[in-house]
């Protein structure tokens, strides 16, 4: 039987509770997790590719994940790996609507890659990446929302600032 593989993109920035999550629940049905933080140009990060690849890495030490970069398309990175199913996480109905059409957009351009959407925990459903930029951004305490590496990493950053 072959390994049930999947890839797991986002920008990550900052990767959450509400991500760590979603990799602990996709490793109970998957056996290897590829989390992809996907290069933007057009964006401007608060972290670099290397700092959430790091930061990732430190908060998912699960046996099964995998931790890469890529740019370009999602599905020609997913066919140069040979995998075929992109998970994707939903903590609302308004994220629905644009996982919708990306999925069969991607499905459009690689007809074998199947995307599985998650639902979040209830613990999590609330928290995105913008929402704990600001709260970090104003001095608000991040603990509980982003894993402990990543809490750190925030508070340090936004320290520094004038």
């Amino acid at each position: 039987m072959h390994p049930r593989i999947a890839l797991y993109p986002g920008s990550f920035d900052p990767f959450t509770c509400g991500h760590l999550s979603l990799v602990q629940r996709a490793l109970k049905v998957f056996d290897k997790l590829i989390v992809a933080v996907a290069i933007n140009v057009k964006k401007t990060p608060l972290f670099t590719v290397e700092e959430r690849l790091e930061l990732i890495r430190e908060a998912c030490t699960q046996e099964g994940v995998e931790v890469v970069a890529f740019e370009g398309l999602l599905v020609d990175y997913a066919k140069s790996r040979d995998v075929g199913v992109v998970l994707r996480g939903l903590r609302a109905v308004s994220d629905f609507e644009f996982e919708f059409q990306l999925a069969h957009m991607n499905c459009h351009l690689v007809p074998h890659i199947e995307t599985v959407f998650m639902i979040t925990s209830q613990e999590s459903f609330y928290i995105s990446s913008q929402s704990v930029r600001e709260v970090a951004a104003f001095g608000g305490n991040v603990d509980g929302l982003v894993p402990p590496n990543v809490a750190a990493k925030l508070r340090e950053r936004f320290s520094a600032l004038p």
